[in-house]
């Protein structure tokens, strides 16, 4: 199983779109992924794929469940848009730290063990995610804090969107200590797939910041802010977007989409999973196959 999550110290670079297109990418090539989104603001990936109707009802949600209160069954959480599993966020992950804490402390009166960090990982077991679902894509906040350790814990490794500017150079230069940070607090080996440049146009300044990444790059995507609100406009990933939603195709925008699917495809074969069918890169006339 590929398991990772996305994530980057700085807000706006594109994380989000990032874990929603390359989770596209996946199905379009015939693999089932899930993707558990964890921000508790609201313009998260629920929001982008539009399954955030209940994020305010009274309702069973992934909270309930990593506090062992659950109030169903959690293959019930499960959302499909484009042929992914989405488990949509709730506003009940904005207290998600008070939860686990109360719950720890309750168990610690009982003589009981509970870690606060590996609760996402105990849930997704227990539904046999990893025997269910070839993909898993986690998309925590850039805070530090349960949402974040619980997304690492239960995926091991990032897939690290990167802006290639001086407030991203700075991102870069602490990717390092970074990930050392994470591996300590978690007690468990933390690798990186892969850095993707976000919003790249070609300056000097901006090369000299990606020769300073000392983790793969297999694509860099470049400035794509249209194509990107576009997609939080209609709710819908690039693919979608590009098809349905533009009166014409432009080249450089089905090159993003290509992006996609290459970037999907090495992700894959850095845990040797092997897509049943995958697209021509960037080809929107695909038909999907599923395994």
């Amino acid at each position: 199983m590929l398991a990772y999550s996305t994530y980057s110290e700085a807000g706006g670079v594109g994380k989000t779109t990032t874990a929603a297109n390359l989770a596209v990418a996946h199905a379009r090539a015939g693999l089932k992924p899930l993707v558990v989104p964890l921000d508790p603001q609201d313009g998260d990936l629920s929001r982008l794929f539009g399954v955030d109707d209940q994020r305010t009802e009274p309702v069973d949600n992934l909270v309930r469940h990593l506090i062992r209160r659950p109030k169903g069954d959690f293959n019930d959480l499960v959302r499909t848009v484009e042929g992914v599993d989405i488990v949509p966020e709730h506003n009940m992950l904005s207290d998600l730290a008070e939860y686990l804490q109360r719950e720890k402390d309750q168990a610690e009166a009982m003589g009981e063990a509970f870690g606060m960090h590996a609760q996402l990982l105990r849930v997704l077991r227990e539904a046999g995610v990893p025997d269910e679902y070839d993909v898993l894509i986690c998309d925590p906040p850039a805070t530090e804090g349960p949402h974040l350790y619980n997304a690492i814990h239960a995926t091991r490794s990032l897939v690290i969107p990167v802006e290639p500017s001086a407030k991203g150079r700075a991102a870069v230069e602490g990717l390092e200590a970074l990930v050392g940070g994470f591996e300590d607090q978690l007690d468990v080996d933390v690798g990186v797939l892969a850095a993707v440049p976000v919003g790249f146009k070609d300056t000097r300044d901006q090369r000299t910041i990606l020769d300073e990444i000392d983790y793969p790059i297999p694509e860099i995507v470049g400035e794509r802010s249209s194509l990107m609100e576009g997609c939080w406009m209609q709710q819908c990933s690039a693919f979608t977007y590009v098809s349905e939603h533009r009166d014409r195709q432009r080249d450089y925008e089905l090159e993003t989409l290509a992006q996609f699917d290459r970037l999907a495809r090495q992700l894959e074969r850095e845990v040797g999973l092997e897509a049943p069918n995958p697209p021509e890169p960037g080809d929107l006339d695909h038909q999907v196959v599923s395994a």
